[in-house]
């Protein structure tokens, strides 16, 4: 049975065992009285019995999953030739490759001799082996624990507790698997960057003002040196993101103060609609405008006036970026003012308050804490937009203040070093984690800040 078919049966046998220890519950209900003689509802019974129905045998269909490769594979490798058996761990990992793709019906590396095929044989006879025995047991196992709890079954028996404690115990679990996974990914960015300032040190990668991680993968390569100063990709990374935000976050708020304030129901139920159409706009796209009528229009304007620009430059990124932004500013901003109670406007109105003076000093700084969570998003998304740059400012790593020049960001260079055939224990390839990290922290302190900020303007407000 394959894993999608299994799930799908645990899925029809839990929700059999809901109605069976439903049943049960109005069963039982009869010797005491009616429902009302039971702890809890007759649902809760059932929803017990399904829980203890279904979590065990997910539980052993995910362990199963995970050990049943690791074993498969040493059966496997146990039954090589010795003259394959023997080989090196790299070498004997493209061979178990090669198995696997033989399995999956993908190209293997090259042609598969008959101890491969013969292998890749014995593989499928014990996969096979292994899902029957997993469908059997959770099979068995699902009826066991059913049948044992829906006997159970009492008038006494606490089963809305217990159905809360074990969801209680499932949000809790989500929480914390959220956190590990948070912890997770910080702590694989820190290791590889400290490998990384093991061969760079940190103050040439902080304060450098080059950035060119040209490293040498032989010996006898010339032009090997490197050079991983940070400063100009962060640079770059600055001033696109604010050339961004100065476009999206005026028109942004005043759109959404507009929408809110001023509109009628009609204007609004069809404007706000279609500016959250760019939100749903695929960046690639942007990039195509970025690069094929934006970046000429500026380059063109500039020469008519004696600009030198560049035909990749930061403004054209930092245009359609903050373009692309508008609608996380405005939807926001917008459902963040239009919550603010209208008891709060009549007031300021009744004590004589013009509707601008409304506006600015009421209902703006009422709903601020949730216009700062926007904006901050919209900063989070213009740090990390990659497309838009590529196609737009360019891969240059150039020091600059002129937004009419070529620039790179964080995430660009990030992706640049981590494609093509790299080593991944040399500088080059570990400065991306190093940009990674750094650029971690900096949106961090951009958090805190933004905490900052709307506590103090909640604590003035209130």
């Amino acid at each position: 049975m394959r894993t999608s078919y299994l799930l799908t049966t645990i899925v029809v046998l839990a929700l059999g065992s809901y109605f069976l220890g439903r049943s049960k519950a109005f069963a039982v209900s009869k010797s005491c009285g009616g429902v009302k003689g039971l702890h809890s509802l007759p649902s809760h019974y059932g929803m017990w019995t399904a829980l203890w129905c279904a979590v065990p045998a997910l539980l052993v269909f995910a362990l199963w999953n995970a050990g049943e490769s690791p074993i498969i594979t040493s059966l496997v490798v146990a039954g090589l030739p010795p003259d394959i058996s023997s080989l090196p761990p790299s070498r004997l990992g493209l061979v178990i490759n090669d198995i696997k793709n033989i399995i999956s019906g993908n190209i293997t590396s090259g042609t598969p001799s008959p101890a491969i095929m013969q292998a890749a044989e014995h593989y499928r006879t014990l996969q096979a082996i292994s899902v029957n025995a997993m469908t059997a047991v959770i099979l068995s196992l699902m009826v066991a624990t059913g049948i044992t709890i829906r006997n159970r079954i009492s008038p006494t028996l606490k089963a809305r507790n217990k159905v809360e404690k074990l969801i209680q115990l499932f949000l809790f679990l989500s929480s914390a698997i959220a956190i590990l996974i948070t912890v997770g990914i910080v702590l694989s960015v820190l290791f590889e960057s400290i490998r990384f300032f093991k061969a760079v040190p940190l103050s040439d990668f902080l304060f450098g003002l080059s950035w060119s991680p040209q490293t040498a993968m032989r010996s006898d390569q010339v032009g090997s040196s490197g050079a991983f100063g940070a400063v100009p990709v962060f640079a770059g990374t600055a001033m696109i993101s604010l050339i961004a935000m100065l476009v999206a976050v005026p028109i942004g708020l005043m759109s959404a103060i507009y929408l809110s304030e001023y509109a009628g129901n009609r204007f609004r139920t069809i404007a706000k609609p279609l500016l959250e159409i760019l939100a749903g706009i695929p960046t690639v796209v942007y990039g195509f405008f970025a690069a094929l009528t934006v970046a000429p229009f500026i380059r063109d304007t500039g020469g008519l006036i004696g600009l030198s620009v560049s035909s990749e430059s930061a403004l054209a990124a930092g245009l359609v970026m903050g373009i692309m932004i508008i609608p996380f500013v405005s939807s926001l901003s917008d459902d963040v003012i239009h919550a603010v109670p209208q008891t709060m406007r009549d007031g300021s109105l009744a004590l004589g308050a013009t509707k601008y003076e409304t506006i600015s000093n009421v209902v703006v700084p009422a709903a601020l804490p949730g216009i700062v969570g926007g904006v901050l998003l919209a900063v989070s998304r213009a740090i990390g937009e990659t497309m838009i740059v590529v196609m737009a400012a360019g891969l240059s790593a150039n020091l600059t203040a002129n937004p009419l020049k070529a620039v790179t960001t964080v995430t660009v260079q990030i992706v640049t070093l981590l494609v093509g055939d790299q080593e991944f224990d040399s500088p080059k390839t570990l400065a991306a984690f190093a940009l990674g990290l750094l650029l971690f922290i900096f949106t961090l302190v951009l958090n805190i800040i933004a905490l900052y900020v709307v506590r103090k303007y909640r604590e003035q407000y209130e």
